[in-house]
């Protein structure tokens, strides 16, 4: 008779993506909180932002503040219920991470190393948003059970 003494194979992922969402939600908070700054500056002052160069796109410097300004009201809400571990604030929190790469991507001829950071944060939120294995996971398992089929093949009873 001989025994398996191999250790278990561990998924390192998962703990990197666990403590990723964490460290999202309080990303999105932070960056929130700035693009609210942020819009404000845009809207009290013309001059605080120079533009760079020429672009094919071009928006008023008051509607870019009232864009992130907005935007930043709901992504710092999202890093809240990020932290707070709702389903919501998952599925919000990718949706506003692309939607803050877009929203980046066009402000940088104004502030351009800012908007290339915060591109980079969005998109570590996504892969911890996306990665996240524990997000929901005690929601489909039935108490006192390990989520395994019996012998009917129905989930959640217990294997004989």
């Amino acid at each position: 008779m001989s025994q398996d003494t191999a250790p278990p194979e561990t998924d390192t992922t998962g703990e990197w993506a666990a403590g990723g969402t964490l460290f999202a939600g309080t990303l999105m908070m932070i960056v929130g909180i700035m693009d609210v700054f942020q819009g404000i500056a845009a809207i009290a002052e013309d001059d605080v932002y120079t533009r760079v160069g020429d672009y094919v796109y071009e928006f008023n410097l008051t509607t870019w503040g009232f864009i992130h300004l907005i935007l930043g009201v709901v992504v710092a809400i999202t890093g809240y219920g990020i932290l707070k571990g709702l389903y919501w604030g998952r599925v919000a929190g990718i949706t506003l991470a692309a939607l803050n790469i877009v929203a980046q991507f066009l402000f940088v001829p104004y502030q351009p190393w800012w908007a290339l950071f915060s591109m980079a944060v969005s998109v570590f939120v996504i892969w911890a948003l996306a990665h996240d294995k524990s997000y929901g996971k005690d929601a489909f398992e039935t108490p006192g059970t390990s989520g395994t089929s019996g012998p009917s093949g129905t989930p959640g009873t217990p294997a004989m």
